[in-house]
């Protein structure tokens, strides 16, 4: 793996997790958002990738090493959007989109927050480098069906 994929794959980590940082702030999107943070941003991250033909993955390994590099990253992105705009909305303006959280941040000291965001970004990097793992299964398992149905459509012919 290069550091010119490893920088590629870093930076749109970190856009989707800002994304979704923003996204997150809106009551009834922001569960949604949260999940497909926790669990998929390694999925969307890698098809982007796959698509644009960026990105080959070889072996079971790298996709998930690559899966859970995309969830701790997207996370820390996340946070760098979520915490400020979550403890701004609170101290503020008293408005809390989630009020558990918004309690817990605005009354947290700095080094909770960071001992925090780092617990909660391995445990994304944790879930998307399983997502990683089957993104890498069901990629090889289209390439082949693509493979069988070409194969069978040229029997025909």
């Amino acid at each position: 793996m290069n550091k010119k994929i490893l920088k590629q794959i870093c930076l749109l980590s970190l856009l989707l997790g800002g994304i979704l940082g923003i996204l997150t702030v809106i009551p009834f999107l922001g569960t949604f958002a949260f999940w497909i943070l926790m669990c998929l941003a390694s999925v969307a991250v890698l098809l982007f990738m796959i698509k644009k033909e960026l990105l080959i993955m070889n072996s079971v390994k790298e996709s998930a090493v690559l899966g859970s590099i995309i969830g701790f990253v997207s996370f820390i992105g996340f946070s760098i959007f979520y915490v400020p705009i979550i403890i701004m909305l609170a101290k503020l303006f008293q408005i809390s989109p989630n009020y558990g959280v918004s309690m817990a941040l605005s009354n947290a000291s700095f080094g909770l927050i960071v001992v925090f965001v780092i617990f909660m970004g391995v445990l994304s990097a944790t879930l998307n480098a399983f997502s990683g793992f089957l993104t890498y299964y069901g990629i090889d398992l289209y390439e082949k069906l693509n493979t069988k149905e070409e194969k069978e459509v040229f029997k025909l012919k």
